[in-house]
């Protein structure tokens, strides 16, 4: 059974969670829910973004061509790691391909430059998962998609479907390896440890960090028992 002690998680309403032992917050770790407002990215709480630059702008950072009212959105899951330089590609970075050059000449003019978007294929949105490690400098491309659990490592150009709970490397990305076996990760999906209240994240802190799946589902399952039904 889990150790009852309960480890308080970082207020998810704070914008600089990082506290180091004098009581001084670390002014270049942020959650990105309090640091982000836009109407086309939504970040889920306890996600966070390391940049020693400390950006004035964290989405135009972050996802340089994401206009607001773009045809096109950046989801980002609960309790991702996202690292300093790693930026979102997003569709509306796209340029005109049907003609015989691709320079956005409309762009330059005033009269014209609000046909040039729309004249622009609607893209797919850019999905991040659930408890996503992104490395430094790492590029996902429009549309990319990432399962829950994934590791992106250091400069990586990530485009497509990455399924949950891989471990992708290099330009482009390629499975590296999966960090747990199928039937582990439907039982992690399954569990969807995210998503529990931030008291019982807290109380199962020590399994999460352990990585004991199966005494994490026992604990859970206990947990359904006990629990008052209304």
């Amino acid at each position: 059974m889990a150790d009852d002690t309960r480890i308080p998680l970082p207020n998810p309403r704070t914008r600089n969670p990082l506290v180091f032992p004098d009581g001084s917050h670390d002014p270049a770790t942020v959650f990105l829910s309090e640091t982000i407002d836009h109407p086309n990215i939504e970040v889920g709480d306890w996600t966070y973004y390391n940049d020693r630059n400390l950006p004035d702008d964290y989405a135009g950072t972050l996802a340089p061509y994401l206009y607001p009212g773009a045809p096109e959105q950046l989801r980002i899951g609960r309790f991702c790691q996202i690292a300093q330089g790693v930026q979102f590609i997003t569709a509306t970075a796209n340029h005109p391909m049907d003609g015989i050059s691709t320079y956005p000449f409309s762009v330059f003019n005033p009269e014209r430059m609000g046909t040039y978007r729309t004249s622009l294929p609607r893209g797919r949105d850019t999905v991040v998962g659930h408890d996503c490690w992104i490395g430094r400098e790492a590029v996902l491309m429009p549309g990319a998609e990432l399962g829950c659990g994934v590791i992106v490592a250091a400069r990586a150009v990530v485009r497509g479907k990455i399924p949950d709970y891989a471990v992708v490397s290099g330009n482009p990305a390629t499975l590296i390896r999966m960090r747990f076996n199928p039937d582990e990760i439907t039982q992690l999906l399954d569990l969807a440890w995210w998503a529990w209240p931030p008291e019982k994240i807290a109380q199962n802190l020590q399994l999460i960090e352990q990585g004991n799946i199966l005494a994490l589902a026992d604990r859970n399952d206990a947990d359904a028992i006990t629990e008052p039904h209304v």
